[in-house]
């Protein structure tokens, strides 16, 4: 246990709740694409008597190779941002996914709420607006969920990095 706490820099015990919540959130992940592709592919229901059989090692055949994709992922971004610790990264690859989900999720009952659905709008119209209308979500809600993990500093150096690209330099100084 010391030679992974040393490996991901963690000095108190509560600093591992993020390496698990990151193989959580893998082994999710490798759950979710396992079910499309046992119900996409292979055309095996829930109540198929091999379905469990096919997820359980579908599941572990993704997971091995997502979690190799994700390290690397981790080494190019280490020496790109700039953290004190190497398990902040796994506190701000999970802010960044709770961000966008939340965003996603959010951005629909806006739309409705406002009279717009899938279903009774152009798809030339919606997409756009709800695209639209997900950026200033995402902004907002990242700053939000990276100060809850403890990120803030991280998340405000990088929306002011995005903006100022955007052409908003001028808002933030």
């Amino acid at each position: 246990m010391q030679k992974f706490k040393d490996r991901w820099e963690i000095q108190a015990n509560w600093q591992l709740i993020f390496p698990l919540l990151g193989l959580i959130g893998l082994l999710i992940s490798s759950f979710l694409l396992s079910k499309r592709l046992i119900s996409g592919i292979f055309k095996l229901s829930e109540d198929h008597e091999a379905y469990i059989l096919a997820l359980s090692l579908i599941s572990l055949f993704l997971f091995i190779p997502l979690l190799g994709l994700t390290l690397k992922i981790f080494s190019a971004l280490e020496k790109k941002w700039e953290i004190n610790y190497r398990w902040e990264m796994i506190a701000i690859f999970i802010v960044f996914a709770i961000t966008g989900s939340t965003a996603a999720r959010v951005s629909d009952p806006l739309l409705t709420l406002i009279g717009l659905s899938k279903e009774t709008t152009s798809g030339w119209i919606y997409w756009p607006l709800r695209i639209f209308l997900i950026f200033p979500i995402y902004q907002v809600i990242l700053l939000i969920v990276g100060w809850l993990f403890g990120q803030f500093k991280f998340f405000w150096w990088f929306e002011k990095k995005m903006l100022r690209r955007m052409g908003f330099a001028k808002f933030l100084d």
